[in-house]
This record gives structure tokens, C-alpha cells and sequence, in this order.
């Protein structure tokens, strides 16, 4: 199966930016679209963005929309996503999947899952 291993969370001010990377295993990362979720305390886990298989369809929940880009490197087997502009309601556990397509924006779509990164925005 695919393993996922998000890295790059941490404690930033309001304003900053962030870039947050999730490294794949195995040599079937490229036949998986991947996504990015995000899920506050008490809250349910949410869609942030996706990316196709070949990279050339993307996908944002209008939240984070102009203001975040999704990207990846299928030679390295790794996904990212940069957060512009952060606000304290970004603050949230992030998390990258995998999944069998980026048109989709539930949780129920992805089949991988990694551990998450902790981002804390403060004001």
C-alpha cells in the first residue's frame, strides 16, 4: 500500500506563508491523484485541494482558493502544498491522500491517508 508522510507544519503568524510536503512510497504514487485535507479540533475533516495523477488538473475548496497552490513531482514521489496569506482559521491538522481522482472533495474518495502536520496560525 501507499505510505504518506506529511512534513512542514508549524507555529506561524498571520500573514505568513506556508509550504507544507508529503513524501509517497513505492513506485505506485503516480497512478494515485493526491489531495489535501485539513481538520480542527472538534471539527470534521475537510477538503483543501487536489492534484491529478499527471499533474494537470487541480482542484480548491473555495476557502483557501487564490491564495494556495497544490503541486507535485512524480520523479521524486512527493506532493506539496503552499499556503499563502494564512489565517487563524487555517489552523488545523493537515493531511495528504491518496486517492482515485482529483474531481472529488470527500474524505470517503481517498483510500490513503498520511499521519498529518500540525499548523498553527497565530494573530
Amino acid at each position: 500500500q501507499v505510505q504518506l508522510v506529511e512534513s512542514g507544519g508549524g507555529l506561524v503568524q498571520a500573514g505568513d506563508s506556508l509550504r507544507l510536503s508529503c513524501a509517497a512510497s513505492g513506485r505506485t504514487f503516480t497512478r494515485y491523484a493526491m489531495a489535501w485535507f485539513r481538520q480542527a479540533p472538534g471539527k470534521e475533516r475537510e477538503f483543501v485541494a487536489a492534484i491529478s495523477t499527471s499533474g494537470a488538473f487541480t482542484n480548491y475548496a473555495d476557502s483557501v482558493k487564490g491564495r494556495c497552490t497544490i503541486s507535485r513531482d512524480n520523479a521524486k514521489n512527493t506532493v506539496d502544498l503552499k499556503l499563502n496569506s494564512l489565517k487563524p482559521e487555517d489552523t488545523a491538522v493537515y493531511y495528504c491522500a491518496a486517492g482515485g481522482s482529483a474531481w472529488y472533495d470527500d474524505t470517503k474518495r481517498y483510500d490513503y491517508w498520511g499521519q498529518g502536520t500540525q499548523v498553527t496560525v497565530s494573530s
